[in-house]
């Protein structure tokens, strides 16, 4: 080409391209702002994986079925420790329970790790209206946490009396004078869960109202005891068996300290102080539970109900959790505080706004402590620095994305100690095993191992393999997986 000819066609060409970028700068101002999501957080106390949506024909459970075909179903999530205040702490600080040293009911992240944000402070610190209706930290007056809210949390504890309304059972008295069950014929408002969704429903209203985004944090206290609920769901099992307990028995060679004598149950009116309960009153316990948790699915269904009422649905994200499993019988054992499957194992659901109607069955594993960055992720919010968890957005594009992941669950024992426990268990699951190791709390010596083949009897530790040689491999590679030493300490 010739010089002349190149000056040419170099003029053109730039002017066509100022242009093309006057016209795209002009495409791109006439767009308007994505507006930022919402979030409605479920957290949901002592639910067990025992729904519909996981398979559990016996369950009545509706709204929350429902809930899973509109999003994201992972069918094996695990909580970090599996009692209320440590679990709730750590998915909320998205750290593990070592790491904000939260081991009890009495300990506050606040105190002893200064500095750190939760996640509901990071959605209000990010220009987010964030408010809390029922449980959602732990509850009882010195576990709230008002940094994290932009308005006071209301129903935030409920006092043992409060979850009664037969007088012989609304008094002063603790839970050990009263009844392990109360199926009363009143309305759903009667009973603290229901009081919890008409309070989220008159707050969906009013939010709809404003322009900020929301994130609404709603807490279901059942099917935590005593199991009490209007009357009308006691009698939606009534005629149907209970399904028996699949497994009695605890472990073959699992150390005493990995168990324990159930005894949040045993307070209760009825319920034997030591030895075994007698089969009607299992009976009684198993369907009170399903009814309890039938009580409170219908609550989240009125929220969720309120929620589609004026088109939030439609730039909402939701995530419905629990705090960590429930025994009902299994290994002996009732209620939760082990390391074991029926405890560690939780329902967890995400429905992304901008992938509504996907449904997906996810089978990787994964942990509780994900839901703080991949909240950060679905909203577009930037991830504090030093989260633990992972974000599970690979998993929302793509249930079937590959995935080696494992589930880290750590208990003290004894539980109820003074300063400190003497032991620590930390478990840690993959897709097909259980391992445990039992530290000495001061030392980190390992004093007891324990391995379960989760395949052999899916759902259920069945033998312990820990001292098989043919499984020192395998221990060994599980091992490396836990924390080392004195984590605690550091």
């Amino acid at each position: 080409m010739p010089r002349r000819d190149r000056r040419t066609f170099i003029k053109q060409a730039g002017a066509t391209l100022a242009a093309t970028a006057v016209t795209s700068m002009a495409s791109s101002a006439s767009v308007p702002t994505r507006p930022k999501k919402n979030v409605l957080f479920f957290a949901v106390d002592d639910l067990r994986t025992s729904l519909g949506c996981f398979g559990d024909r016996y369950a009545i459970t509706p709204n929350i079925d429902a809930l899973a075909r509109q999003g994201t179903l992972f069918t094996r999530a695990y909580c970090q420790q599996a009692v209320c205040s440590p679990s709730r702490q750590s998915l909320l600080t998205g750290l593990r329970p070592d790491s904000i040293k939260v081991w009890d009911l009495k300990t506050h992240f606040r105190h002893t790790s200064p500095g750190v944000v939760s996640l509901p402070e990071h959605f209000k610190n990010n220009e987010y209206f964030t408010q809390s209706i029922g449980k959602i930290f732990h509850g009882e007056p010195p576990m709230a946490d008002p940094p994290s809210w932009s308005v006071p949390e209301t129903f935030e504890y409920t006092p043992k009396r409060d979850d009664y309304i037969l007088e012989k059972n609304h008094t002063e008295r603790t839970a050990q004078k009263a009844d392990v069950d109360e199926f009363v014929d009143d309305t759903d408002d009667a009973y603290p869960d229901g009081k919890v969704a008409a309070a989220a429903v008159d707050a969906l209203s009013k939010l709809s109202k404003e322009k900020s985004p929301f994130f609404l944090a709603v807490g279901m206290r059942k099917p935590h005891l005593p199991f009490t609920a209007p009357k009308r769901y006691w009698g939606m099992f009534e005629g149907r068996p209970v399904p028996p307990i699949q497994r009695k028995d605890p472990p073959e060679g699992a150390p005493e300290l990995a168990l324990h004598d159930s005894t949040e149950l045993r307070g209760y009116i009825g319920i034997p102080a030591k030895g075994v309960i007698p089969d009607e009153e299992v009976q009684r316990l198993r369907r009170g539970y399903y009814a309890a948790m039938t009580y409170t699915d219908a609550q989240i269904g009125r929220v969720l109900r309120a929620l589609e009422k004026d088109g939030l649905h439609r730039n909402t994200d939701i995530v419905l959790w629990a705090d960590h499993g429930f025994h009902l019988g299994e290994h002996g054992l009732w209620c939760k505080t082990t390391n074991y499957e029926s405890d560690t194992h939780v329902p967890l659901i995400f429905v992304d706004a901008d992938r509504r109607g996907q449904t997906a069955r996810c089978e990787a594993v994964v942990e509780l402590l994900d839901i703080f960055p991949t909240l950060c992720d679905m909203c577009r919010l930037p991830k504090p620095e030093g989260l633990e968890g992972k974000s599970l957005i690979p998993w929302l594009e793509n249930a079937a994305y590959p995935s080696a992941s494992t589930a880290l669950s750590q208990f003290p024992r004894p539980w109820f100690y003074r300063e400190q426990p003497e032991y620590m268990g930390y478990s840690v699951r993959t897709k097909s095993y259980r391992y445990v190791e039992w530290r000495r709390f001061e030392t980190g010596t390992i004093e007891f191992r324990e391995l379960y083949d989760m395949r052999l009897e899916q759902g259920f530790e069945r033998s312990n393999l820990a001292s098989d040689p043919t499984q020192r491999d395998l221990i060994e590679s599980l091992s490396l997986q836990l924390p080392k030493g004195k984590s605690h300490r550091s």
